[in-house]
């Protein structure tokens, strides 16, 4: 079973946990500062919000584990009617606040299209890597 890289549990990915770089719970005036200063539904704002704040937050990840995380992402892309927004929905009860809220993501599918789009380029050495394996081996 595959471990999280700093501890000694499970690592069973969700689909939160590509936003977790964007998320601002009791970070406002840093990290939300940072991130107000874009705009999430501009494609170019876009593409500066995922390298800079969300592949950026899972750099420490091995690849094993960036390959399950994608898949996870792939996963969801394929059902058509998947609703992207609620991973928008802030959850304060969870310590989960995140810098957009899903009423002010114009296309929240889009924005994970994209960050699929842009993981797959930018993990694409690990990703190949960890395909060559039995991943039932992990």
């Amino acid at each position: 079973m595959l471990k999280w890289p700093m501890y000694d549990l499970p690592f069973e990915p969700t689909l939160l946990y590509w936003l977790g770089g964007i998320s601002i719970f009791d970070r406002e005036d840093t990290r939300g500062e940072a991130l107000w200063a874009y705009n999430p539904n501009d494609k170019s704002d876009r593409e500066k919000i995922i390298k800079l704040f969300v592949l950026s937050n899972l750099e420490y990840l091995p690849y094993r584990h960036r390959f399950l995380m994608l898949k996870i992402l792939e996963d969801a892309l394929v059902q058509i009617s998947f609703d992207f927004s609620t991973q928008f929905e802030s959850d304060y009860d969870a310590n989960t606040s995140m810098a957009w809220d899903e009423t002010e993501i114009d296309d929240p599918r889009g924005f994970f299209e994209d960050i699929y789009k842009l993981a797959s380029e930018e993990w694409k050495d690990d990703l190949h890597k960890a395909s060559l394996e039995d991943q039932s081996t992990w």
